[in-house]
């Protein structure tokens, strides 16, 4: 499956030997299976990895974790929480902006593309990467768990002072591959409309991850949104 696999370099240096295993066999055929059969897989092929493509190993600073792509039609772009221009902001996503806006006084930004974060280094990670559409965690216990686990025990690895941003008690199980002593854990509540209340509001996530990053002698995050 490796020469099949395009991905950033410096991810895919570190996940050569995770691409040969049979777990992610099985999970490529079951794509191309899928697929065959006429389903709507998101997001596209060519986005399935976006978020390594835009934030290089080497370069990560924040990991934002969410949970499966967006299971409607043009939303995932390969970035959790993240769609592209023009497409309507979903929920989860409207709650994050406004606990940005109350977090860091910006105004609500009017699309969702989140791309410029993934420039200045946050890793914008789903735990699975593909969802049929209209399905969501339609594609949950196939693999992709055990890949995104593997993600994050390299960087827990090779990196240190990352900020690990853990919304809702599925990232959050995440923890255990995290040391807390070389990195900072943000967790709360996650952001849906179902669970925002319990906790997502007013817990600055934002304001901490750059208070970590300046503690450390990191350039902030501009977690502003043209």
């Amino acid at each position: 499956m490796t020469r099949e696999v395009k991905i950033e370099h410096s991810w895919k240096s570190k996940l050569t030997e995770e691409f040969s295993k049979e777990y992610m066999r099985d999970l490529s055929k079951f794509l191309k299976d899928e697929k065959a059969k006429r389903k709507s897989i998101y997001p596209p092929s060519k986005f399935m990895f976006r978020a390594f493509d835009l934030t290089k190993f080497e370069d990560v600073k924040v990991v934002i974790l969410g949970q499966d792509p967006y299971h409607g039609y043009g939303q995932a772009n390969g970035l959790s929480f993240s769609v592209g221009h023009g497409v309507k902001i979903p929920p989860s996503l409207q709650n994050i902006y406004k606990e940005l806006s109350n977090d860091m006084g910006f105004n609500i930004p009017k699309h969702g593309n989140l791309e410029k974060w993934s420039y200045q280094g946050v890793l914008l990670l789903n735990s699975i990467l593909s969802v049929e559409q209209n399905k969501p965690n339609s594609h949950a216990n196939l693999g992709w768990e055990v890949f995104t686990d593997t993600i994050l025990k390299k960087l827990n690895e090779y990196r240190k002072h990352i900020v690990y941003i853990f919304w809702g008690k599925k990232a959050q199980d995440k923890c255990e591959y995290i040391d807390i002593r070389d990195n900072l854990v943000i967790k709360s509540a996650h952001p849906s409309p179902y669970s925002a209340n319990n906790g997502f509001f007013n817990s600055k996530p934002f304001s901490k991850t750059n208070d970590y990053l300046i503690e450390h002698d990191k350039e902030i995050i501009d977690w502003s949104i043209d």
